[in-house]
């Protein structure tokens, strides 16, 4: 064998050997640098906290519940003297009217101390006794009515009860004005309603002859909570005169005819 031809074959040999051996540190040192790594304990990393909720806003409060007219209280002097009086029979409504608006414009509550008058100022304070019983109430008066031949006044479910007409349905009764908003016997717009018709041809048919005969009338029909058709003249200026020899001069074979306050 020729001494150089060995001479770098091992020389040859050699070289894997030194990269191996450099292979070999770098794996120790790389595996001391992990273990020295390894020995330091671990930092919990710092999470950042949830985006706050938006928080709830506290229920509203609910607003009070509307008082009935159960618990208006009607107070007048104790001296106060009837500045009108009169004797007839009392009747009651409820249902359908309950909760539509009446003649003064205020939604009607049948558990108020209320009652419907056809001539009275709207807003007159009036204690009605039961003639029968002795029972008297003070109601206010907000509506029109009643509609029926020989009736006076038409009173509230609640007092109705509180005067011992709710059950008989009727009763003769005593009604003093204590409180007038205006004059009784002066001013106020006045006119004139006729009813009740059973369908609206009858109505209407009188109100064209009514709106021909009194052309400077305002003549108009509707409908009632309860069906029947009413037909109501608006005179010229409103005036209560005029209403009144309107009504008097006023006939048809359905219904009534009824002098009505409108304020």
């Amino acid at each position: 064998m020729n001494r150089f031809a060995s001479s770098g074959a091992i020389e040859n040999a050699c070289v894997p050997r030194r990269w191996v051996a450099v292979c070999l540190l770098l794996i120790l040192l790389v595996g001391s640098a992990l273990l020295t790594g390894c020995g330091h304990k671990h930092t919990q990393a710092q999470v950042p906290p949830p985006p706050s909720l938006p928080r709830e806003k506290p229920a509203a409060t609910p607003p009070p519940a509307e008082t009935t007219g159960q618990s208006e209280k009607i107070v007048v002097p104790a001296d106060a003297k009837p500045i009108f009086e009169e004797t007839g029979t009392a009747s009651w409504y409820g249902a359908p009217y309950h909760n539509r608006r009446g003649s003064n414009g205020e939604v009607y509550d049948m558990n108020a101390m209320t009652a419907a008058h056809l001539t009275l100022p709207l807003g007159s304070i009036v204690r009605v006794t039961n003639l029968k019983t002795g029972n008297s109430a003070l109601v206010r008066i907000t509506d029109r009515g009643p509609f029926v031949e020989g009736r006076i006044v038409d009173l509230s479910l609640a007092a109705a009860k509180a005067l011992d007409v709710y059950l008989p349905g009727t009763a003769k009764v005593r009604l003093e004005v204590l409180e007038a908003p205006a004059s009784l016997d002066t001013g106020g717009r006045w006119a004139v309603q006729i009813g009740s018709f059973t369908g609206q041809r009858g109505a209407a048919q009188l109100a064209e002859r009514l709106q021909k005969r009194y052309q400077t009338a305002k003549v108009l029909k509707f409908v009632s909570p309860v069906g029947n058709w009413w037909v109501r003249v608006r005179v010229l200026d409103d005036d209560r005169q005029r209403a009144n020899s309107l009504a008097r001069e006023t006939e048809t074979p359905e219904g009534s005819v009824f002098l009505v306050r409108l304020d």
